[in-house]
This record gives structure tokens, C-alpha cells and sequence, in this order.
């Protein structure tokens, strides 16, 4: 170097900026998000395991299992969430009626499970079979289950005492009930009605009629 000369100024390196693939991964509620992916697998007819929700919610593979040790785990909280929209959807149905005939009420409850179950095919295979979980192991299944099965009771209990009924036996009534409402939702799941001739835009009319065909069995005339 030159005597006397100014010293060359060094420039700094700007700082490399880390992408957002390079950020590790930050979310408000990765359970949330981990819930939506799986379901929206098993709306797609894939196979849901925790690993592919997390590819599916962009994360990294060990990220979920914070939340989620195992396939079964996800799976039931897919299944409660299900069923918190299905008790949604039925006491939204209870309140708009305000009928205080008791079987005006169980056949609103009929309907609003038949269309909730057309409208969120995913929601009700994962709630009504066993295929991605066992249903028995979570015990807020269980019990919502078991609350809403009394909520029925109690609907044709007040109608047998109202003498509305042609049967005394409830049990045989709300298990014919439940045989009906849900054996109607999986045949529109599993598309069993173009071959009986019902158009798509017909089935929900059916549906109604069909349980109006069933009230008016079990009813007094």
C-alpha cells in the first residue's frame, strides 16, 4: 500500500435473506390445519396418515406428531370435529322448529341428519363406519353419540306419553328410525338411487317423504 494512502473501505456483504422454504415453520394452529388436510384426504379417497397430512399442510414430517402420535389419533380428531358440525347442524334444525308436537321435532331431527350427511359425504363416512379409526377408543365420540341417541328418546318418550304412538316400544321405534335415516344417507353415499330412478336434485325431497312415510307408520291415525 501506497505510504499516505487512504485504506480501501470494505464493504460489508449484505446479508443472504433465508426464503421461506429455508424458515422453519410457524403456525397459529397447525392441529387445525393438520385436521383439514386429513380430511380433505379422505374427501379424495386417499390414504390419510399423519406423514401425508403433513406434506399435505406443508410442513415438516416430524412437525404433526406433536399433536398427533399416530394415525389413529388424527383420525378421531377428524371424526370430533366431524361431529361437532353434525350437532350444529341438528340443534340448528330443533330450534327453527317450533312445533310442541314431539315427532314434528324427530323428523327435523330425520331430515337435518340426511342432508348434513349430503352435503359432507367425507364428515359421515369418517363418523359412520369404522374404517379410519376405532370409534369405541374416543370417549368424546362416545358420549356426544350416546347424548344424541337420548335426545331421541326423549323425543318419542314425550310422544308415547302423549299417546301419539302406535307401538309402546321405543327401542324398536328409534332403532327402525335410525336403521331408516342412516341406511338412506349411505345409499345416497354410495350411490345406489340413479338406479332406483331418483334424480340427484330429488333425493332430498325423498328423503322427506320417506321419513314422512315412516312417522305416519308409527303414529296414531
Amino acid at each position: 500500500m501506497l505510504e499516505g494512502a487512504m485504506p480501501v473501505r470494505q464493504t460489508p456483504k449484505p446479508r443472504r435473506r433465508r426464503t421461506s422454504e429455508a424458515r422453519p415453520y410457524h403456525h397459529g394452529d397447525l392441529r387445525r390445519v393438520l385436521i383439514d388436510a386429513a380430511l380433505q384426504l379422505a374427501a379424495e379417497g386417499a390414504e390419510v396418515s399423519v406423514r401425508e397430512a403433513a406434506r399435505r399442510a406443508a410442513v415438516s414430517p416430524g412437525a404433526p406428531f406433536r399433536h398427533f402420535p399416530n394415525r389413529d389419533a388424527l383420525m378421531a380428531a377428524v371424526a370430533e370435529e366431524a361431529q361437532r358440525r353434525f350437532r350444529v347442524e341438528i340443534e340448528a334444525a330443533l330450534a327453527e322448529t317450533t312445533s310442541a308436537d314431539p315427532l314434528a321435532r324427530f323428523r327435523a331431527f330425520g331430515i337435518a341428519y340426511v342432508r348434513w350427511a349430503m352435503h359432507n359425504p367425507a364428515h359421515f363416512e369418517i363418523i359412520s363406519t369404522g374404517r379410519y379409526f376405532a370409534y369405541d377408543n374416543s370417549a368424546e365420540l362416545t358420549r356426544d353419540n350416546a347424548e344424541l341417541v337420548a335426545l331421541t328418546e326423549r323425543m318419542l318418550a314425550e310422544a308415547a306419553s302423549q299417546g301419539l304412538l302406535r307401538s309402546p316400544d321405543l327401542k324398536r321405534i328409534l332403532i327402525a328410525g335410525r336403521a331408516l335415516i342412516y341406511g338412506f344417507a349411505r345409499m345416497n353415499l354410495d350411490g345406489h338411487f340413479p338406479r332406483w330412478g331418483v334424480e340427484e336434485r330429488q333425493i332430498e325431497r325423498m328423503a322427506e317423504g320417506v321419513i314422512d312415510l315412516f312417522i305416519a307408520g308409527i303414529a296414531k291415525r
